[in-house]
């Protein structure tokens, strides 16, 4: 009995770590092809694993494509959200969280460009679960722009009578067409003009 409850938690664990590494693996497919696009048959092609044993890990392919989803939330937390977490509140952090979305597309963190630019041009005309959840990221991902700004504010860094949301919606827009013709064109002189207008973009809104 004791080496039995020695055994399991260890097999637990190499589980997690085989449903993680396949769920990577997924991310950087999806990224390229489309969530939609993301079956097991697909994804076990890719794998060079059996259909079988990925269906023993999601059951269907919705629950692989949401699986996903929240696996490249991970990804994009931990590149991009999670250092910026060190930098002082205010404009500095917002700055941190622009530099390293840029970073994180230029290193090509998922082979697609930024996984959640492909998501929301592919699902945003759907409904369903998958719409839902890329809506609530969406809705998120904004806030975590704006909510630096009003911080900033309150710090006196920006203007008292600047739009927080405005702000927000102006970086964004800039991000995801930087993004956008990044993947499109291969050129890495996009990102350059993206960070030069996100600059000027809290250039203007500074006090």
């Amino acid at each position: 009995m004791a080496e039995e409850e020695h055994v399991r938690p260890r097999r637990r664990s190499d589980g997690e770590r085989t449903h993680a590494a396949i769920l990577e693996a997924a991310t950087r497919l999806a990224s390229v092809e489309g969530v939609h696009g993301l079956t097991i048959g697909r994804l076990a092609e890719s794998l060079g694993v059996s259909k079988s044993g990925l269906y023993a890990h999601f059951g269907s392919k919705e629950q692989l494509q949401l699986e996903t989803v929240e696996a490249a939330m991970a990804i994009f937390e931990q590149e991009v959200m999670r250092p910026a977490v060190e930098a002082a509140p205010g404009l500095p952090r917002l700055e941190a969280i622009l530099d390293g979305f840029f970073s994180y597309v230029e290193r090509g963190v998922f082979p697609g460009g930024c996984f959640f630019a492909g998501l929301l041009a592919e699902v945003d005309a759907r409904s369903g679960p998958i719409h839902e959840a890329a809506a609530e990221w969406e809705r998120e991902s904004i806030d975590g722009m704006a909510d630096p700004v009003r911080e900033a504010q309150r710090r006196g860094e920006v203007a008292p009578g600047v739009d927080a949301e405005q702000v927000a919606f102006e970086l964004y827009a800039c991000m995801e067409l930087a993004n956008y013709h990044f993947v499109l064109f291969r050129d890495a002189e996009v990102l350059e003009r993206g960070r030069r207008a996100v600059a000027g973009i809290l250039d203007r809104a500074r006090t």
